[in-house]
């Protein structure tokens, strides 16, 4: 059984059968061992374990529980209000809103889903009785939510520093004019659409009101404070952040808003440790394929033969593009940066990109695929919480999609976007 079947033809098979990632990735590492790799079969638990002993990792499901806490406990709801009070007035403020919000609740709770669930239920029911259609509404929630990927501190960065070997900081500067631009370039086309489709304005921003709700969210912004104040102030580092993040919220929403009860604590961590649990197992069984295929020599003959076609830097990049956003499409990010981290670093490498510039390419890459037909996990999350027809949705995505693509094309040809907060130009 050839190497190149076991590691690239075997797991497609294996997904299209239905088989979940972790184990399409167990399933494809014992058959690299039994044919084609020369260890032991005992390399499985060994290296599943040894993915998992990363300090940097702990920041995972401490962000996933202070995500969950949020959710549940006022923080989204303040927030969206908040934005709302000062938006409020200027055409397509509510589509606007949606996408403001997106941004700082994805800042918070570091999920795509997470912030789909909780933007998009508060948001829903006003877009629908405010003049957007169905199919706007449903492609707007459901792309805007997919800024979680990219807007530190984001999970997705810090599974990539792990697997990169990359400073998780140094990713989270560089992630901060890319998610910023594409939240302005989501809100110029919903603010164009708006003005095309005649949406009736909403009552206009009033002082009053705008203190009054700034009153109400103040703690809640202040976790935004908190987490980027703290990290890039040096008083802990990501990881630690993480964990002030969990206690931060869980004082806000116990003691300030009253909204979560001890009661409810259980149901918060339940969900948190489901969603966890998800992740932590793809960790694991990615770190197996990904040991097996970089110890294979695979990835240096990936290079060689990307290098005997004598592409141009651009060529190869725009190559990688397609290469990512058609995996984002199928997989999630987690595992798509664990599987496919290894293999294209060395490509891009060659070519003369940044490790860190990279990360935020394949970040916006897989943050499109989210939201991409037919199965980015997006347009489940958005079928599954609002019953909205899935070619619905599909249709709704479509200029998100071609938006963001061109977004992401900026990006990945002016690394300036994310490097220049580095102090580095290329």
């Amino acid at each position: 059984m050839g190497a190149q079947f076991v590691y690239f033809v075997l797991p497609i098979i294996l997904m299209v059968v239905g088989l979940p990632i972790f184990l399409v990735l167990i399933l494809t590492s014992l058959a690299a061992i039994v044919f084609v790799a020369d260890v032991p079969t005992t390399a499985i638990p060994t290296y599943m374990f040894g993915s998992l002993d990363n300090f940097p990792l702990l920041a995972v499901p401490y962000f996933v529980l202070a995500g969950e806490i949020m959710a549940q406990g006022g923080i989204a709801r303040r927030v969206v209000a908040w934005v709302v009070s000062i938006i409020g007035g200027i055409p397509g403020s509510l589509a606007v809103t949606t996408v403001a919000s997106s941004e700082l609740f994805g800042a918070m709770a570091h999920t795509s889903v997470g912030t789909v669930v909780a933007v998009g239920r508060l948001l829903y029911p006003s877009l629908k009785s405010n003049g957007y259609n169905e199919r706007f509404t449903v492609g707007l929630i459901a792309s805007s939510g997919a800024v979680a990927v990219i807007i530190p501190p984001s999970i997705s960065m810090i599974l990539y520093s792990m697997t990169a070997q990359q400073s998780a900081l140094l990713l989270f500067t560089a992630g901060i004019l890319p998610s910023l631009l594409i939240g302005l370039g989501d809100a110029a086309y919903v603010f164009v659409y708006s003005q095309i489709k005649a949406v009736p304005l909403l009552s206009r921003a009033r002082w009053g009101n705008i203190w009054n709700t700034t009153k109400d969210a103040s703690w809640a912004i202040g976790t935004i404070v908190v987490i980027f104040g703290g990290i890039y102030g040096g008083v802990f580092t990501p990881t630690e952040a993480a964990g002030v993040a969990v206690v931060y919220s869980l004082f806000v929403t116990t003691v300030i808003y009253k909204e979560l009860r001890l009661v409810d604590l259980w149901r918060v961590v339940l969900n948190a440790a489901f969603l966890i649990s998800q992740i932590l197992i793809i960790v694991a069984s990615a770190g197996v394929y990904s040991w097996l295929l970089t110890t294979s020599g695979m990835p240096q003959q990936i290079v060689a033969a990307i290098e005997a076609l004598q592409m141009r830097p651009w060529e190869t990049l725009l190559m990688i593009n397609l290469i990512l956003l058609l995996a984002g499409s199928f997989l999630e990010p987690p595992a798509a940066i664990l599987i496919l981290t290894p293999l294209l670093l060395p490509i891009v490498v060659a070519v003369g990109v940044n490790p860190i510039h990279f990360g935020i390419i394949m970040a916006v890459n897989l943050s499109i695929g989210l939201y991409t037909p037919p199965f980015g996990l997006n347009l489940f999350a958005t079928h599954a919480i609002f019953d909205v027809r899935i070619a619905t949705i599909y249709r709704g995505v479509l200029p998100f999609v071609v938006l963001n693509f061109a977004i992401l094309l900026i990006i990945t040809y002016v690394p300036a976007i994310s490097m220049v907060l580095l102090g580095q130009a290329q």
